[in-house]
């Protein structure tokens, strides 16, 4: 009997942009594009302008018991894939064999009725896998347990919050019978210890052969949990093989987007000829660098780097847009003791701080510039160079106090309140009246 859980052989997978324009596209010419395509043979398709390929020639294999990591810069084809494992999508070409059931956490909320409890939806979850009630019934409690909602377990899902959605989506995943489970870059919205007992499952999961695939930017994660990874760009597969290398290969490649860049050899940095970046990274007030920032804590973005010609003013800046690529805000250094002041050549540190309960929770790419004022040159700017996840809390100490639903915004200040009672007796008064 095979030990295969997951073939994947020669899958591609080609989205058109912009399908208004082809509202007179007829049958033919679909037909016709669809057989230039499995026979790869029209050159003028793959240049179109109006198409994209998502993925392009993957193959591999999963044997059961593998934890397999899926890595790679934000684009780069790695949910494209979980969906055509999942089955939500068809390859162009290509196919991808599933050797069980498959349980799916793609993104938050995939797979769950948001006008439905949690509850609900861990049964109708079970149903859909094809188990019975009381199956499910077996598990019911060790699922509420081990996501923590246990208060919010008769809520409509609409009113979770996005961490609250993961805890449950992760735990029903990995606790209903499957033999294959599929986990995309969700796990990092929950806090620290929840991410410790997801990793502690993954393992269990996979002691009891059951198959596990899950696209991460942790690369710890990836190195700690998977004997295999893989790392895909622009819809190849670039490297195959041990964790420790792959991750590797991905951070000295410069596709990563984690909490820290550095640029090791001067002549790759970004630069001119008055100043060099060497680093760009998320700190904590205890000087630990990390990739998951809690909501209530302060810490800083910080760039290190070299000027190299002296006598000019410097503007350091970030930019801070969310998962949506929204532009949240932009700050500029604005440190007196160097503000409007040429500076020394030398090596610089420049740090933001930001306080905690600022920014909502969620995934934050960071932009990192230097320009030159009088005169005003662009020395440099590095888009998306490092990325933090802001995770929240439900202790009811942060902004988010007792309230369990989402909190829409970018920025989520806890502000100061003060409620006075004037007077208990004038209620009494007119209470009488």
């Amino acid at each position: 009997m095979s030990d295969i859980a997951i073939r994947v052989e020669n899958i591609s997978k080609q989205y058109r942009i912009g399908m208004a324009k082809y509202t007179n596209y007829t049958l033919r010419d679909q037909l016709m594009d669809s057989i230039k395509s499995i026979l790869r043979r029209d050159c003028r398709l793959r240049n179109r302008k109006d198409m994209i390929w998502a993925l392009e020639d993957v193959s591999f294999e999963v044997k059961q018991g593998d934890v397999v990591g899926i890595i790679g810069r934000n684009g780069a084809g790695k949910s494209t894939l979980l969906k055509i494992l999942s089955r939500i999508t068809e390859p162009t070409i290509g196919r991808a064999e599933m050797y069980g059931r498959v349980g799916s956490l793609l993104e938050v909320g995939t797979g769950f009725h948001h006008e439905l409890t949690g509850r609900a939806n861990i049964y109708l979850s079970g149903a859909i896998l094809g188990m019975k009630k009381k199956e499910i019934d077996t598990k019911f409690d060790e699922i509420v347990e081990f996501s923590g909602v246990g208060k919010f377990i008769d809520t409509p899902l609409k009113h979770y919050s996005s961490g609250m959605h993961v805890r449950l989506g992760f735990a029903v995943a990995a606790h209903l019978e499957t033999e294959i489970l599929l986990i995309d870059e969700v796990l990092a919205v929950g806090d620290a210890d929840f991410q410790k007992k997801c990793v502690k499952k993954m393992e269990d999961v996979s002691i009891q052969g059951r198959a596990v695939i899950f696209i991460s930017h942790d690369m710890a994660a990836v190195n700690r949990l998977c004997k295999r990874a893989i790392l895909i760009d622009e819809g190849r597969i670039i490297k195959n093989g041990l964790a420790h290398e792959v991750v590797n290969s991905y951070l000295n490649s410069g596709l990563s987007a984690s909490a820290i860049r550095e640029w090791m050899d001067p002549e790759r940095a970004p630069r001119n000829d008055i100043v060099r970046l060497r680093a760009v990274r998320v700190r904590t007030k205890e000087g630990e660098i990390v990739d998951v920032v809690d909501i209530r804590k302060p810490f800083c973005i910080e760039m290190e780097y070299d000027v190299l010609k002296s006598d000019y003013i410097l503007n350091p800046y970030y930019s801070f847009n969310n998962e949506e690529g929204v532009l949240a805000f932009i700050t500029e250094d604005s440190d007196p003791a160097w503000r409007r002041r040429p500076r020394p050549a030398g090596r610089y540190i420049s740090a933001a701080w930001l306080p905690g309960n600022f920014l909502a929770e969620g995934m934050y790419y960071i932009g990192a510039g230097i320009e030159s004022g009088a005169p005003v040159i662009n020395c440099f700017l590095e888009k998306n160079v490092i990325a933090f996840q802001v995770v929240d809390h439900l202790e009811g100490d942060s902004v988010r106090g007792d309230w369990g639903g989402k909190w829409p915004g970018i920025v989520r200040p806890l502000l100061e309140w003060e409620t006075k009672l004037i007077s208990s007796e004038l209620i009494k008064q007119i209470s009488a009246m």
